[in-house]
């Protein structure tokens, strides 16, 4: 009898012991079931902004754009527009400008030819007895000088004798026939020509012979 006594006092024992530890299980599953509801959004409270943002976006879900938006990119396209067009002018007003600048160059080049050509012309005719003249001598330092100064600007004289005639740069005036020289060939220059950096200012007078 004591031992059955003994076994019924276990027996409740074992019983309060799993009755505390389901208790303490509820008690957890309870506690993290409220805290996850609080971590919810409330949705009633979200539906004003929902409705917000709908109404902020047009057809097939795409966001309208704020006017103000709109009115930024506006300018902003117009000031991009008038920038590029300022740049094209700024070019072009460049461009304009250095050709008027080689235009008038070339025609200041024009009017001083003349000139050299006068002193080859009296120094063509020269004696070597004349050409030791102090003053002849002070006239050459001039004409040396002048040319010095055309190429520091960018005139040079254009090849002629002896070089294949080429209408881009030669004016053939007279035409002869002659053995020694080949075809198409410069063998006299009657007035030298000279470009103006890669453009022509005066074509050579030339004769051609064959």
């Amino acid at each position: 009898m004591e031992e059955n006594r003994q076994e019924e006092i276990l027996d409740e024992t074992a019983a309060e012991a799993d009755e505390a530890e389901a208790r303490e299980v509820i008690e957890d599953i309870q506690e993290e079931t409220q805290s996850e509801e609080s971590s919810e959004p409330d949705t009633e409270e979200a539906q004003p902004e929902e409705q917000e943002e709908q109404k902020k976006r047009g057809l097939f879900g795409k966001k309208k754009k704020d006017k103000k938006d709109v009115q930024i990119e506006e300018l902003t396209d117009r000031v991009q527009r008038q920038m590029a067009e300022f740049d094209n002018f700024r070019k072009r007003s460049e461009k304009e400008k250095s050709a008027m600048y080689e235009v008038g160059a070339k025609s200041v080049i024009e009017k001083i030819l003349p000139t050299i050509d006068n002193f080859e012309r009296g120094f063509a005719g020269l004696t070597e007895e004349q050409k030791e003249d102090p003053f002849v001598q002070g006239m050459e330092k001039v004409y040396r000088q002048m040319l010095t100064t055309l190429e520091g600007i960018g005139v040079t004289p254009i090849e002629a004798v002896g070089k294949e005639f080429d209408p881009n740069f030669h004016n053939a005036v007279m035409h002869v026939e002659d053995e020694e020289a080949g075809e198409n060939i410069v063998v006299e220059e009657f007035q030298k020509g000279y470009l103006y950096r890669d453009s022509v200012v005066r074509h050579s007078m030339v004769k051609v012979a064959n």
